[in-house]
């Protein structure tokens, strides 16, 4: 497959929001943010294949993560692909799996600064996936499964998606001339906050499902001061609501820092592809505020016909 094609269809059958944002940016940040973006969820396609054994998956997930740093040779990311590509049910996520010797390839083609952010991105992203096989291991209770605190919740979206906007500030700062009228580490740091808000509404929004697979995001110290296990959520959801509130709260005060990361990018083109899953964000919390509790038991989901209009308006603002 060509490297447009990765650029192109493959990255955009395994992602929405961050496809359309990724169109809006100059070359430069395109490839090092779409090659990093494909490899995560490629990491994380292996970390969720359920039809393997945890054990097997966290062998095959350090593998990866070792080729991706270079500490480990390409030619297992083939024995890897042969593994689990008949164990994916999703057909992009298939032909990601498929792909990965050509990521690999691509990884190592990029210029040394963009090859090591990208690397440096990863480890971090790949820890979180880790930790996430190790703390949800089905084959050690057959119990529903709760992180312990709220700093374990924390750490896990600063790893899987925090680390996300300090990457994407080096990147900007390195590659954009007068990319912002704030300083890198301001930026960073509201980077950090915007990718851990997007990461709590992701947690919010698949609650429902992580708990009838087992897995609860919500800290067992929080539930317990409920009179709450992980077991009891689903039986009466209307006694998590305070919990939800919290949560929705502390993920809107990351919007709010997107927002303000946006806000202070010189460039149009590049503000609004970076506000763009902000504006996605909020209003997918204004759903799950308006469902309340109910939102465990159904699917809330902004629409694609909501996403094109949000495109549309932005893009008339910015014409203006």
């Amino acid at each position: 497959m060509a490297r447009n094609s990765l650029r192109g269809p493959l990255l955009r059958s395994v992602s929405r929001s961050f496809y359309l944002s990724l169109r809006f940016l100059p070359k430069p940040l395109r490839d090092p943010l779409s090659l990093a973006y494909l490899l995560a969820r490629a990491t994380d396609t292996i970390a969720d294949t359920t039809e393997a054994p945890v054990t097997l998956r966290t062998e095959a997930l350090h593998t990866l993560a070792a080729v991706i740093q270079g500490t480990a040779q390409k030619e297992k990311s083939a024995q890897l692909r042969e593994s689990f590509v008949a164990l994916q049910t999703d057909k992009a996520e298939c032909a990601l799996i498929e792909q990965l010797p050509p990521l690999l390839d691509w990884l190592g083609d990029l210029p040394a600064e963009d090859r090591d952010e990208v690397r440096r991105v990863l480890a971090k992203i790949n820890r979180g996936q880790s930790l996430d096989l190790e703390r949800f291991d089905p084959s050690t209770s057959t119990s529903i499964k709760a992180l312990r605190t709220a700093e374990e919740l924390d750490e896990y979206t600063y790893l899987v998606a925090g680390c996300v906007g300090e990457f994407w500030t080096r990147l900007c700062f390195r590659h954009l001339k007068n990319f912002s009228e704030r300083s890198e580490s301001e930026m960073r740091g509201l980077g950090v906050h915007y990718g851990q808000g997007l990461q709590l509404i992701n947690i919010l929004r698949d609650a429902g499902n992580d708990l009838r697979n087992g897995r609860c995001y919500f800290p067992t110290d929080e539930l317990e001061s409920l009179g709450l296990k992980p077991a009891d959520i689903l039986d009466d959801p209307a006694r998590i609501e305070p919990l939800l509130n919290k949560w929705r709260e502390k993920a809107e005060r990351g919007i709010d820092a997107g927002k303000e990361y946006a806000g202070a990018i010189r460039s149009r083109r590049v503000r609004f592809a970076t506000a763009l899953p902000a504006k996605i964000g909020a209003q997918t919390l204004a759903l799950l505020r308006e469902a309340g509790a109910a939102a465990l038991t159904r699917r809330i989901k902004v629409s694609r016909a909501e996403v094109r209009k949000m495109i549309v308006s932005s893009a008339l603002g910015r014409s203006k």
